[in-house]
């Protein structure tokens, strides 16, 4: 059976409070647009020809069907080759969260090899709650980008075909990844809440939600990160240039942060970019391992969880909080390692590798 790739492409990514206190990009639809021009194009040409896509009210679908109507017109039959048939998932469109939640359960039942993901960490993080074993690919389109890779969107689209057309071996096309699942009962109902982060949990002092995007330091009080990257910028850029944790390894970090970045005893003042264009003093009083399979009870009692750099859940001294880091959540596609392969034994161009002289 041919395989049939999934795509969701979030509208109204990167368009948080971090565009006016920072200097964050926004992408047009147009340009979103464009960006899944390319990935469907190499997807094509390494065999895939059906599509499923997100349905949304922002006008990147109409732009595809424009680029694909060009296509045709300028290429005529062959233009017709360049990209895979696009066809849209039967849902109502909201405009909310709730949209890709739909889309990439659908897309799972419907039975998709993989689903390309554009958007930030928090859209990741919604299709990775829906998408069960099917592996993602993720674009950064977001404002914080830390959990999908910076990498040019055709090649990206290239080592999803080879994925799912089965040229790559599975455990060479596919990594596991880590979440951390939060945990919290309500102190005076007894009701519970489960929620899910990417790459970072933020625990600040600051209620009221308001505006979800994490931006004041004086209002963190502690972190836990399931990998920390010194390349990255956000919540997981503090904890990667305090001690880095790579994806691929087990478990990750807590750090306790001070309110303030001044510099006294038994505080260590970091100097960390928590948004694009935006350093700030951060003071940091602990940090160490945090290992997969034990809940963490954090010493905060009352504020909001952030999840992936935006504040979803408030709580009380009623409240109990818990944090548990996974192990092996779900899959992505290994973009790198697939064109590795691809280089070493020449999967885009027909010819075998040669056999190495013996001497």
């Amino acid at each position: 059976m041919a395989p049939v790739v999934g795509i969701v492409a979030n509208p109204v990514s990167a368009r948080d409070i971090r565009r006016v206190v920072a200097n964050a990009t926004s992408l047009q639809i147009a340009d979103r647009a464009n960006i899944l021009l390319r990935v469907l194009a190499a997807l094509h040409a390494c065999g895939v020809r059906d599509v499923l896509m997100m349905p949304e009210n922002g006008g990147i679908r109409a732009h595809v069907e424009r680029g694909l109507m060009r296509a045709r017109g300028t290429g005529g039959s062959r233009g017709e080759g360049i990209y895979p048939a696009l066809h849209t998932v039967s849902m109502p469109v909201t405009g909310t969260v709730a949209d890709t939640h739909r889309a990439t359960a659908e897309m799972r039942r419907a039975g998709v090899s993989a689903l390309v993901v554009l958007g930030g960490d928090g859209t990741h993080r919604a299709v990775a709650a829906e998408c069960g074993t099917v592996p993602i690919a993720g674009i950064s389109t977001g404002t914080n980008n830390a959990f999908p890779e910076h990498r040019e969107p055709t090649i990206t689209g290239l080592a999803t075909g080879l994925a799912v057309t089965g040229r790559v071996p599975p455990h060479i096309a596919f990594s596991a990844n880590k979440r951390i699942d939060v945990s919290l009962i309500n102190g005076a109902n007894g009701g519970a809440v489960t929620e899910m982060a990417l790459v970072d949990v933020a625990l600040v002092t600051e209620r009221y939600i308001g505006a979800r995007a994490l931006w004041r330091t004086e209002n963190f009080r502690e972190l836990y990160v399931t990998f920390a990257d010194p390349e990255v910028i956000g919540m997981s850029a503090i904890a990667g240039l305090l001690e880095p944790v790579d994806r691929d390894e087990s478990g990750g970090l807590m750090v306790r942060l001070s309110p303030d970045g001044t510099c006294r005893k038994g505080i260590t003042t970091l100097n960390a970019p928590i948004a694009p264009g935006m350093m700030a003093r951060v003071g940091v009083t602990d940090w160490r391992r945090m290992p997969a399979g034990v809940a963490f009870v954090p010493e905060v009692t009352a504020g909001s969880v952030a999840l992936d750099g935006e504040r979803e859940l408030s709580f009380t001294e009623r409240d109990r909080l818990s944090l548990t880091l996974r192990d092996d959540a779900f899959r992505t596609v290994n973009v790198a390692a697939v064109m590795r392969h691809a280089g070493q034994n020449r999967l885009l161009t027909g010819t075998p590798v040669p056999v190495t002289a013996a001497f």
